[in-house]
């Protein structure tokens, strides 16, 4: 979380490689470091402030992972976002997300 709410991208580059997928709505899912990191700029160039705090986390084995969060910001033209997250993780040997997919609470606001 530290490194996403960092807002930085290269803070970002170390988790992903050129098979990792992401499922971040309303995006479809996307696959390969270079596409992950270019959605996260596209994301990141939307908001004045962002930031995600995690609550509880699963071990669902086999380097997967269940989390809730929170994600809280003002949007340049929206103004305040809140949002419930719940996120499925999993990790490769190596530590590089393997799989990433999103579950919004509220997806209007990205209409």
């Amino acid at each position: 979380m530290e490194d996403l709410n960092s807002l930085n991208v290269q803070n970002l580059e170390k988790w992903f490689n050129s098979e990792s997928k992401i499922w971040i709505p309303p995006a479809g899912e996307i696959i390969g470091a270079g596409r992950i990191l270019a959605l996260f700029r596209a994301i990141f160039r939307k908001y004045e402030k962002l930031e995600w705090k995690a609550g509880e986390i699963f071990n669902l084995g086999n380097n997967r992972y269940f989390y809730e969060s929170t994600s809280i910001g003002v949007m340049f033209k929206n103004g305040i976002y809140d949002n419930a997250i719940c996120t499925i993780i999993s990790f490769n040997e190596n530590g590089k997300i393997k799989f990433l997919s999103d579950y919004f609470k509220n997806t209007a606001c990205f209409h």
